[in-house]
């Protein structure tokens, strides 16, 4: 059984998207509707912006959400038993699932991107990536860096890697404790704020009220969710896990597991890059993965 599965921020590059815009004419028109419906061009930042401002999380998320759509489009979703996306890629997994219409969700993801960067404004955060550690030393390393302030594990991409979240003292106390661990490298990332942490809880709120405002339909086909690792179908049960999504950690490598148990044994990424992919193989070496990032990507499947 295949799945499709569709990256999350750290995917972007420059020049996103634009030979998927030149050749495939249903791809243009959604990204000409992101941008009236955006009130602002994605596509000149997503083609020929720079990576600063394509690093800025008000416009990294719609540009991902809307290349993987729009690819994910061209190829269909025949023959899908399920889909996942890595944080912001669980919006684009609904919309493709048909919970979430493109117009909803082209909105709820740029307002989503907007209160994570104010939130990390208002309670400034960082993040950090562990490689390479035993599972069993996290709790320890967690316990001694949050004596300097809040902090806990935002991402559980693949065995051995995880990404921490919280205030900036702990996560560089967590980066300094690492290699007494067993870690291989101890990294802080640059992003904007601590994603996946009690820091973005300003945001909950306003996310919450803005879910309220837009038609969330069942699921077509069942998307696993990164607060709970577990397929769900249910619109209420939806709402209930993008609001959880933000302030949880993102429990990547438990879905694919899941995912697996439940049948799968192909994963095919959808948008920017490759990250996935070698995620998942991580996670699982029998599983097969492939990947549409680029026209040359999905030419011969058309």
């Amino acid at each position: 059984m295949k799945a499709v599965v569709f990256p999350g921020q750290g995917s972007q590059y420059c020049g996103m998207g634009r030979d998927i815009f030149e050749h495939f004419p249903a791809a243009r028109t959604m990204m000409e509707q992101a941008n009236e419906l955006l009130g602002y061009s994605i596509t000149d930042i997503m083609f020929s912006g720079n990576e600063e401002e394509l690093r800025q999380t008000k416009y990294t998320q719609p540009a991902i959400f809307l290349h993987s759509i729009a690819v994910a489009a061209i190829l269909g979703s025949k023959d899908i038993a399920m889909t996942a996306g890595h944080s912001l890629g669980e919006y684009t997994a609904l919309c493709f699932a048909g919970s979430i219409g493109f117009d909803d969700a082209l909105r709820i993801v740029a307002k989503r991107g907007d209160l994570m960067q104010n939130a990390g404004r208002q309670n400034p955060g960082t993040m950090a990536a562990i490689i390479g550690m035993p599972d069993n030393a996290l709790e320890n390393l967690l316990a001694e860096a949050g004596r300097e302030g809040i902090i806990q594990a935002a991402n559980f991409n693949s065995p051995g890697q995880v990404v921490l979240s919280g205030d900036i003292d702990a996560v560089k106390k967590a980066v300094e404790l690492a290699p007494s661990k067993g870690a291989r490298m101890a990294k802080e990332l640059v992003v904007s704020g601590a994603f996946h942490s009690p820091l973005m809880k300003p945001a909950e709120q306003e996310l919450s009220a803005a879910l309220d405002h837009i038609d969330i339909q069942p699921a077509a086909i069942p998307v696993c969710m990164n607060a709970i690792a577990r397929p769900v179908t249910s619109a209420a049960e939806i709402r209930i896990n993008l609001i959880l999504q933000l302030t949880s950690s993102v429990l990547w490598s438990q879905s694919i597991e899941v995912m697996v148990q439940s049948g799968i044994s192909e994963f095919i990424e959808i948008g920017p890059q490759k990250v996935l992919q070698g995620l998942i193989k991580r996670i699982d070496k029998k599983v097969t993965t492939r990947g549409f990032d680029t026209a040359a990507d999905i030419q011969p499947h058309i």
